[in-house]
């Protein structure tokens, strides 16, 4: 790990924080490695039921460290590159992590910051926070993800608009988007995070996996695949711990412990 992410575990939520607030939290190679290293570390880690990414001080992450980039286009280096080292692992760590993962964003999430919090399944926003899909200021396409998530959650023509004009948009136009799943006060920002990961934790953690799994699937299949694929993970789900918990306690009007299993 770096000092440039944060990592750490309370009880069954791990927190992972960019950690470069002088730079707003921008993503130069040392900090898209750890935040790699840190997300793959919570996907294995079996205490770990939820997980929360967000930023040190006044930025969530303003995307690729434009100092590092350009000393690295006059030293000859392949430009984009690390779109497929960094940014490609992260994102689908991310979305194919079998717990959910809320993005907390504390301020400007911009450019691949923008995308990260978007590739999150939860992304609560502070007030002050803003989205900036800002590829196309400085030349370039949408990656990590963009393209896929940006347009599933506020459809085609936002997502063009969003990526071609390339303007700021504040947190509560980003969450009547769909963008942003809702907004708080800025100083309430880190405790609703805590406790809405403090209720996923405690949740079907089996089904949020499966919920994760099926959506993804069916957004790339068919209906008839899409069906196909429900009903087997229902059959692995109808074999878990946590479903017949949850179906007893139904019956008997109780409130159901789940396990994860």
């Amino acid at each position: 790990m770096s000092d440039t992410v944060q990592y750490v575990v309370d009880g069954s939520v791990a927190s992972i924080t960019l950690n470069r607030p002088q730079a707003r939290n921008a993503l130069n190679a040392e900090t898209k490695a750890a935040l790699l290293a840190a997300v793959r570390q919570a996907a294995a880690d079996d205490q770990v039921r939820a997980v929360i990414v967000t930023g040190a001080g006044r930025a969530f992450c303003s995307g690729q460290d434009l100092r590092e980039h350009a000393d690295g286009l006059d030293a000859g280096a392949d430009p984009l590159g690390t779109v497929r080292a960094h940014y490609n692992p992260i994102i689908t760590a991310i979305t194919t992590m079998p717990k959910p993962v809320i993005a907390a964003v504390n301020g400007v999430a911009a450019g691949a910051g923008a995308s990260l919090a978007l590739a999150c399944d939860f992304r609560l926003a502070a007030r002050g926070a803003s989205v900036l899909m800002a590829f196309a200021r400085v030349g370039l396409g949408p990656d990590s993800g963009a393209s896929w998530t940006l347009q599933r959650l506020a459809g085609l023509a936002r997502a063009t608009e969003l990526l071609m004009l390339a303007e700021p948009i504040d947190a509560d136009r980003a969450a009547e988007l769909g963008l942003f799943t809702s907004v708080v006060g800025d100083d309430e920002l880190p405790a609703e995070a805590q406790k809405l990961a403090a209720r996923l934790a405690a949740g079907p953690t089996a089904a949020y996996a499966a919920i994760k799994e099926a959506l993804a699937f069916a957004a790339a299949h068919p209906l008839g695949q899409a069906l196909e694929k429900e009903a087997e993970l229902q059959d692995m789900l109808g074999r878990t711990a946590d479903h017949r918990a949850a179906t007893l306690a139904f019956v008997n009007k109780q409130q159901p412990v789940y396990e994860g299993r």
